[in-house]
Protein backbone atom coordinates (compact mmCIF):
# COMPACT_ATOMS: atom_id res chain seq x y z
CA UNK A 1 0.00 0.00 0.00
CA UNK A 2 1.54 3.30 -1.24
CA UNK A 3 1.82 6.03 1.56
CA UNK A 4 2.68 9.43 1.20
CA UNK A 5 5.65 10.66 2.51
CA UNK A 6 5.81 14.40 2.96
CA UNK A 7 9.53 14.74 4.24
CA UNK A 8 12.13 12.20 4.87
CA UNK A 9 12.67 13.41 8.51
CA UNK A 10 9.15 12.80 9.49
CA UNK A 11 7.23 10.87 7.70
CA UNK A 12 3.59 11.97 7.27
CA UNK A 13 2.34 8.06 8.18
CA UNK A 14 3.29 4.86 9.77
CA UNK A 15 2.09 1.12 8.51
CA UNK A 16 1.36 -0.81 11.23
CA UNK A 17 1.55 -4.36 10.08
CA UNK A 18 0.09 -5.98 12.55
CA UNK A 19 1.22 -9.80 13.25
CA UNK A 20 3.53 -10.23 10.68
CA UNK A 21 3.57 -13.46 9.06
CA UNK A 22 0.10 -13.86 10.28
CA UNK A 23 -2.31 -12.23 7.83
CA UNK A 24 -4.35 -14.79 7.01
CA UNK A 25 -4.96 -15.66 10.85
CA UNK A 26 -5.79 -11.97 11.68
CA UNK A 27 -9.51 -12.56 11.82
CA UNK A 28 -9.14 -15.77 13.70
CA UNK A 29 -7.20 -13.81 16.65
CA UNK A 30 -9.05 -10.60 16.72
CA UNK A 31 -12.19 -13.23 17.73
CA UNK A 32 -10.11 -13.64 21.50
CA UNK A 33 -8.69 -10.39 21.11
CA UNK A 34 -12.36 -8.71 20.87
CA UNK A 35 -14.22 -10.87 23.45
CA UNK A 36 -11.64 -9.71 25.82
CA UNK A 37 -11.83 -6.44 24.45
CA UNK A 38 -15.81 -6.47 25.40
CA UNK A 39 -15.25 -7.69 28.72
CA UNK A 40 -12.76 -4.89 30.01
CA UNK A 41 -15.58 -2.46 28.78
CA UNK A 42 -18.54 -4.39 30.45
CA UNK A 43 -16.28 -4.52 33.69
CA UNK A 44 -14.67 -2.03 34.15
CA UNK A 45 -17.42 0.36 32.93
CA UNK A 46 -19.86 -1.62 35.86
CA UNK A 47 -17.32 -1.14 38.65
CA UNK A 48 -16.93 2.98 37.58
CA UNK A 49 -21.00 2.93 37.83
CA UNK A 50 -21.40 0.98 41.21
CA UNK A 51 -18.77 2.82 42.81
CA UNK A 52 -20.31 5.80 41.50
CA UNK A 53 -24.32 5.45 42.68
CA UNK A 54 -23.41 4.25 45.85
CA UNK A 55 -22.25 6.45 48.08
CA UNK A 56 -21.33 3.75 51.27
CA UNK A 57 -18.61 2.80 48.46
CA UNK A 58 -16.87 5.90 48.86
CA UNK A 59 -13.65 5.16 50.80
CA UNK A 60 -9.86 4.59 49.80
CA UNK A 61 -10.12 1.53 48.56
CA UNK A 62 -13.16 2.25 46.15
CA UNK A 63 -11.38 5.26 44.92
CA UNK A 64 -8.20 3.86 43.83
CA UNK A 65 -10.16 1.37 42.28
CA UNK A 66 -12.03 3.57 40.16
CA UNK A 67 -8.70 5.38 38.91
CA UNK A 68 -7.78 1.95 38.24
CA UNK A 69 -11.07 0.95 36.29
CA UNK A 70 -10.59 4.60 34.10
CA UNK A 71 -6.90 3.56 33.65
CA UNK A 72 -7.96 0.47 32.27
CA UNK A 73 -10.00 1.73 29.80
CA UNK A 74 -7.87 4.32 28.69
CA UNK A 75 -5.02 1.42 28.44
CA UNK A 76 -6.83 -1.27 26.23
CA UNK A 77 -9.04 1.36 24.14
CA UNK A 78 -5.73 3.16 23.01
CA UNK A 79 -4.81 0.02 20.87
CA UNK A 80 -7.78 -2.50 20.56
CA UNK A 81 -10.09 -0.17 18.12
CA UNK A 82 -6.97 0.03 15.48
CA UNK A 83 -5.66 -3.12 16.30
CA UNK A 84 -8.89 -4.64 15.31
CA UNK A 85 -9.48 -2.24 12.36
CA UNK A 86 -6.09 -3.58 11.19
CA UNK A 87 -7.06 -7.14 11.35
CA UNK A 88 -10.50 -6.63 10.32
CA UNK A 89 -10.34 -4.12 7.46
CA UNK A 90 -6.52 -3.66 7.11
CA UNK A 91 -6.23 -0.53 7.74
CA UNK A 92 -2.84 -0.36 8.36
CA UNK A 93 -1.59 3.38 7.94
CA UNK A 94 -1.71 5.73 10.92
CA UNK A 95 -0.13 9.40 10.40
CA UNK A 96 2.70 10.58 12.41
CA UNK A 97 1.17 12.32 15.04
CA UNK A 98 -1.56 9.77 15.85
CA UNK A 99 0.93 7.28 16.57
CA UNK A 100 2.82 9.65 18.62
CA UNK A 101 -0.14 10.02 20.66
CA UNK A 102 -1.11 6.84 21.06
CA UNK A 103 2.26 5.46 22.12
CA UNK A 104 1.94 8.09 24.81
CA UNK A 105 -1.49 7.13 25.83
CA UNK A 106 -0.34 3.85 25.97
CA UNK A 107 3.01 4.70 28.10
CA UNK A 108 0.83 7.59 30.28
CA UNK A 109 -1.29 4.88 31.12
CA UNK A 110 0.72 2.08 31.86
CA UNK A 111 2.79 4.31 34.21
CA UNK A 112 -0.22 5.56 35.94
CA UNK A 113 -1.71 1.92 36.84
CA UNK A 114 1.50 1.07 38.03
CA UNK A 115 1.46 3.93 40.12
CA UNK A 116 -2.24 3.05 41.28
CA UNK A 117 -1.31 -0.62 42.17
CA UNK A 118 1.11 0.55 44.45
CA UNK A 119 -1.40 2.58 46.43
CA UNK A 120 -3.34 -0.11 46.19
CA UNK A 121 -0.82 -2.18 47.86
CA UNK A 122 -0.22 0.24 50.55
CA UNK A 123 -4.59 0.93 51.03
CA UNK A 124 -4.03 -2.90 51.79
CA UNK A 125 -1.38 -2.71 54.19
CA UNK A 126 -2.77 0.01 56.17
CA UNK A 127 -5.96 -2.08 56.69
CA UNK A 128 -4.56 -4.93 57.64
CA UNK A 129 -0.96 -3.76 59.61
CA UNK A 130 -2.51 -0.25 61.05
CA UNK A 131 -5.84 -0.91 61.02
CA UNK A 132 -6.73 1.55 63.70
CA UNK A 133 -4.94 4.37 62.17
CA UNK A 134 -6.36 3.81 58.81
CA UNK A 135 -8.78 6.44 58.12
CA UNK A 136 -5.97 9.21 59.66
CA UNK A 137 -3.62 8.09 57.48
CA UNK A 138 -5.59 7.57 54.58
CA UNK A 139 -7.66 10.80 54.50
CA UNK A 140 -9.42 12.52 52.07
CA UNK A 141 -6.35 15.06 51.48
CA UNK A 142 -4.22 11.88 51.50
CA UNK A 143 -5.89 10.30 48.83
CA UNK A 144 -6.17 13.05 46.36
CA UNK A 145 -2.33 13.93 46.87
CA UNK A 146 -1.48 10.38 45.46
CA UNK A 147 -4.44 10.53 42.79
CA UNK A 148 -2.42 13.73 42.08
CA UNK A 149 1.00 12.56 42.16
CA UNK A 150 0.21 8.99 39.49
CA UNK A 151 -1.06 11.10 37.33
CA UNK A 152 1.39 13.83 37.43
CA UNK A 153 4.53 11.53 37.81
CA UNK A 154 3.57 9.45 34.39
CA UNK A 155 2.56 12.92 32.42
CA UNK A 156 6.49 13.91 33.70
CA UNK A 157 8.24 10.78 32.76
CA UNK A 158 6.61 10.11 29.62
CA UNK A 159 6.66 13.54 27.76
CA UNK A 160 10.09 13.27 27.08
CA UNK A 161 9.28 10.43 24.54
CA UNK A 162 7.70 12.57 22.77
CA UNK A 163 11.19 14.62 22.80
CA UNK A 164 13.14 11.96 21.91
CA UNK A 165 11.00 10.77 18.71
CA UNK A 166 10.46 13.74 17.47
CA UNK A 167 14.44 14.86 17.27
CA UNK A 168 14.81 11.59 15.04
CA UNK A 169 14.77 11.52 11.47
CA UNK A 170 13.44 8.50 9.71
CA UNK A 171 15.04 9.14 6.09
CA UNK A 172 11.21 7.18 4.39
CA UNK A 173 11.27 4.32 6.77
CA UNK A 174 7.49 3.74 7.59
CA UNK A 175 6.63 0.06 8.49
CA UNK A 176 6.03 -0.98 11.85
CA UNK A 177 6.02 -4.41 12.49
CA UNK A 178 3.56 -4.44 15.09
CA UNK A 179 0.04 -3.74 16.16
CA UNK A 180 0.45 -0.46 17.67
CA UNK A 181 2.63 2.46 17.92
CA UNK A 182 5.23 2.16 20.75
CA UNK A 183 8.65 3.85 22.07
CA UNK A 184 11.08 1.21 20.68
CA UNK A 185 9.06 0.28 17.82
CA UNK A 186 9.10 3.57 16.50
CA UNK A 187 12.90 4.89 17.69
CA UNK A 188 14.23 1.92 15.58
CA UNK A 189 13.04 2.76 12.33
CA UNK A 190 15.36 6.22 12.53
CA UNK A 191 18.13 5.88 10.64
CA UNK A 192 20.70 7.54 13.23
CA UNK A 193 22.04 6.43 16.47
CA UNK A 194 18.93 5.89 19.57
CA UNK A 195 21.22 5.28 22.25
CA UNK A 196 20.05 8.40 24.07
CA UNK A 197 16.18 6.69 23.22
CA UNK A 198 17.34 3.20 24.87
CA UNK A 199 19.23 4.32 27.66
CA UNK A 200 15.99 6.86 28.38
CA UNK A 201 13.24 3.59 28.14
CA UNK A 202 15.72 1.64 30.28
CA UNK A 203 16.14 4.45 33.38
CA UNK A 204 12.04 5.07 33.39
CA UNK A 205 11.61 1.10 33.37
CA UNK A 206 13.81 0.40 36.40
CA UNK A 207 13.91 3.52 37.73
CA UNK A 208 9.71 4.27 37.54
CA UNK A 209 8.21 1.39 37.21
CA UNK A 210 11.29 -1.07 38.83
CA UNK A 211 10.84 0.73 42.02
CA UNK A 212 6.77 0.47 42.27
CA UNK A 213 7.23 -3.41 42.31
CA UNK A 214 9.87 -3.35 44.46
CA UNK A 215 7.73 -0.98 46.61
CA UNK A 216 4.38 -3.46 46.32
CA UNK A 217 6.85 -6.80 47.16
CA UNK A 218 7.81 -4.73 50.38
CA UNK A 219 4.23 -3.38 51.42
CA UNK A 220 2.97 -7.31 50.50
CA UNK A 221 5.43 -8.77 52.32
CA UNK A 222 4.69 -6.71 55.23
CA UNK A 223 0.93 -7.87 54.71
CA UNK A 224 2.00 -11.23 54.67
CA UNK A 225 4.03 -11.23 57.84
CA UNK A 226 0.59 -9.66 59.28
CA UNK A 227 -1.84 -12.29 58.20
CA UNK A 228 0.42 -14.94 59.69
CA UNK A 229 -0.19 -13.81 63.20
CA UNK A 230 -3.62 -13.37 62.60
CA UNK A 231 -5.97 -15.58 65.69
CA UNK A 232 -7.36 -17.95 63.54
CA UNK A 233 -7.02 -20.15 60.59
CA UNK A 234 -9.94 -18.63 58.90
CA UNK A 235 -9.05 -15.07 59.01
CA UNK A 236 -5.62 -16.05 57.36
CA UNK A 237 -7.22 -18.31 54.83
CA UNK A 238 -9.48 -15.44 53.49
CA UNK A 239 -6.55 -13.02 54.00
CA UNK A 240 -4.23 -15.12 51.59
CA UNK A 241 -7.20 -15.73 49.55
CA UNK A 242 -7.54 -11.59 48.97
CA UNK A 243 -4.02 -10.90 48.98
CA UNK A 244 -3.12 -13.91 46.43
CA UNK A 245 -5.07 -12.92 43.60
CA UNK A 246 -4.04 -9.51 43.91
CA UNK A 247 -0.36 -10.40 43.57
CA UNK A 248 -1.21 -12.85 40.52
CA UNK A 249 -3.27 -9.88 38.65
CA UNK A 250 -0.03 -7.60 39.44
CA UNK A 251 2.28 -10.20 37.92
CA UNK A 252 0.36 -11.18 34.92
CA UNK A 253 0.68 -6.82 34.12
CA UNK A 254 4.49 -6.06 35.25
CA UNK A 255 5.85 -10.01 33.32
CA UNK A 256 4.66 -9.31 30.57
CA UNK A 257 5.80 -5.77 30.30
CA UNK A 258 9.35 -6.33 31.66
CA UNK A 259 9.52 -9.00 28.48
CA UNK A 260 8.16 -6.62 26.18
CA UNK A 261 10.74 -3.68 26.93
CA UNK A 262 13.87 -5.70 27.38
CA UNK A 263 12.90 -7.77 24.47
CA UNK A 264 12.82 -4.80 22.14
CA UNK A 265 16.57 -4.20 23.85
CA UNK A 266 18.36 -6.89 24.22
CA UNK A 267 15.85 -9.98 22.84
CA UNK A 268 16.26 -10.56 19.61
CA UNK A 269 16.25 -14.13 19.71
CA UNK A 270 12.49 -13.83 20.47
CA UNK A 271 10.34 -14.63 17.41
CA UNK A 272 8.46 -11.24 16.50
CA UNK A 273 5.36 -13.58 16.56
CA UNK A 274 5.87 -13.93 20.51
CA UNK A 275 6.96 -10.31 21.18
CA UNK A 276 4.06 -9.28 19.74
CA UNK A 277 1.58 -11.35 21.37
CA UNK A 278 3.11 -10.45 24.77
CA UNK A 279 3.28 -6.96 23.97
CA UNK A 280 -0.62 -6.90 23.85
CA UNK A 281 -1.26 -9.00 27.09
CA UNK A 282 -0.28 -6.76 29.48
CA UNK A 283 -2.44 -3.78 27.55
CA UNK A 284 -5.42 -6.56 27.75
CA UNK A 285 -5.06 -9.44 29.86
CA UNK A 286 -4.92 -6.94 33.37
CA UNK A 287 -8.37 -4.66 32.63
CA UNK A 288 -10.46 -8.28 31.95
CA UNK A 289 -8.85 -9.16 35.30
CA UNK A 290 -8.77 -6.37 37.54
CA UNK A 291 -12.61 -5.79 37.88
CA UNK A 292 -12.92 -9.50 38.71
CA UNK A 293 -10.53 -9.52 41.16
CA UNK A 294 -10.13 -6.26 43.04
CA UNK A 295 -13.67 -5.54 42.09
CA UNK A 296 -16.61 -8.46 41.79
CA UNK A 297 -14.47 -10.32 44.27
CA UNK A 298 -14.89 -7.55 47.03
CA UNK A 299 -18.37 -8.54 48.79
CA UNK A 300 -19.76 -5.01 48.67
CA UNK A 301 -19.58 -4.37 45.36
CA UNK A 302 -20.47 -8.09 44.34
CA UNK A 303 -23.47 -7.35 46.74
CA UNK A 304 -24.08 -3.89 44.81
CA UNK A 305 -24.13 -5.71 41.32
CA UNK A 306 -26.07 -8.58 42.59
CA UNK A 307 -29.06 -5.59 43.64
CA UNK A 308 -29.04 -3.92 40.48
CA UNK A 309 -29.06 -6.89 38.55
CA UNK A 310 -31.93 -8.34 40.82
CA UNK A 311 -33.62 -4.75 40.54
CA UNK A 312 -34.47 -4.75 44.30
CA UNK A 313 -33.15 -1.09 45.22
Amino acid sequence: MPIPNTTSFHPSMFLLLGIPGMEDQHIWISIPFCSMYIMALLGNGTILLVVASDKTLHEPMYHFLCILSLTDLVLCSTTLPKMLAIFWFGAQPISFHGCLTQMFFIHAAFATESGVLLAMAFDRFVAICRPLHYSSILSPGVIGKITVACISRSLIVDLPFIILIRRLPFCGHQVISHTYCEHMGIAKLACVNIKINIIYGLTVALLVTGVDVVLIGFSYGFILHAVLHLPTQDAQRKAFSTCGAHVCVILVFYIPAFFSFFTHRFGHWVPPQVHIFVANLYLLVPPVLNPLVYGINTKHIRRRILTVILGNR
